[in-house]
């Protein structure tokens, strides 16, 4: 398993929380890097994805990722959570990942609903 976000509930008006479970042997820190691991940016900007996602009940494209910034470095023992707010009356969403109480990577995803995706 690389990740798994926890069931994402509302938390208050059009912001949206959940927890990821990313295990210490995922595959996402192999190689990137073997003496100091990090999280990659792609696998934080997946587990936004799939926060929205969970939201929806179906799998979305993502159309545009703006305003990301990588403000902290997120190692294989850290406790992360996905905060999303919707933009009212659109599928776009600004989204925190938080490690450790801190902010960790910030940014804006507009994604659309596409029932045949894979993603």
């Amino acid at each position: 398993m690389w990740h798994h976000v926890n069931q994402v509930t509302q938390y208050a008006d059009n912001e949206f929380r959940g927890s990821v479970e990313l295990p210490k042997d995922s595959l996402w820190f192999s190689g990137h890097f073997p003496d100091d691991p990090i999280l990659p940016g792609v696998a934080q900007v997946g587990m936004v994805l799939n926060a929205i996602q969970q939201l929806h009940k179906r799998p979305l494209k993502i159309l545009k990722i703006s305003r990301v910034r990588f403000k902290q470095i997120i190692r294989p023992e850290d406790s992360l959570m996905v905060i999303l707010k919707q933009f009212e009356g659109k599928l776009s969403y600004s989204f925190q990942i938080i490690a450790n109480d801190n902010v960790a990577c910030t940014g804006i995803m507009d994604v659309d609903i596409n029932p045949s995706s894979s993603v």
